[in-house]
């Protein structure tokens, strides 16, 4: 099962995908993990997690941390799969609380802070989509992994 989660081609889509969302997602994470660039930090967005959203404590916690963790993970290609696949989770829970907003941002400001719609969200589903599908990709700490299992297996074979 293990080898499965790293194995991954070669291919620049998936790190194309990873890469994106890895560097998308990091700003949004440290607004919400650490307070930067305006943001609440950690005790301030489980409060309004738990609060406004009526999101569980443990899995508000939960998301705040995935939401940190995943885009490091992302951009080093290190279990993409499992990353992305957290990624997913989130921009799940974050559409069900955006879709009685309608498809479409707040591209022109036309609505209240925190109006907008969910089509960010399918994009972001999408690109993470990618990674859950076809592994890390090129470049990938992934890949490394995933070469180095199978010539153990080659190595071990080969002594039977």
């Amino acid at each position: 099962m293990l080898p499965r989660i790293f194995r991954t081609a070669p291919e620049y889509a998936p790190l194309l995908a990873r890469a994106a969302l890895g560097l998308i997602l990091l700003p949004h994470a440290a607004q919400h993990m650490l307070g930067w660039l305006g943001g609440y930090g950690f005790s301030g967005t489980l409060g309004w997690m738990t609060g406004t959203l009526g999101f569980p404590a443990p899995l508000a916690a939960l998301a705040i941390v995935t939401e940190f963790l995943a885009p490091f993970a992302l951009l080093a290609g290190l279990a993409g799969r499992i990353a992305a696949l957290g990624i997913v989770g989130l921009m799940l829970g974050a559409l069900s609380t955006h879709f009685a907003n309608g498809f479409f941002m707040n591209w022109f400001g036309a609505l209240p802070a925190g109006s907008e719609g969910f089509e960010y969200h399918l994009v972001v589903i999408a690109l993470a989509g990618t990674v859950v599908l076809q592994g890390s990709g090129a470049w990938s700490i992934d890949r490394l992994l995933a070469s180095r299992g199978a010539s153990m297996t080659r190595s071990a074979a080969q002594a039977v």
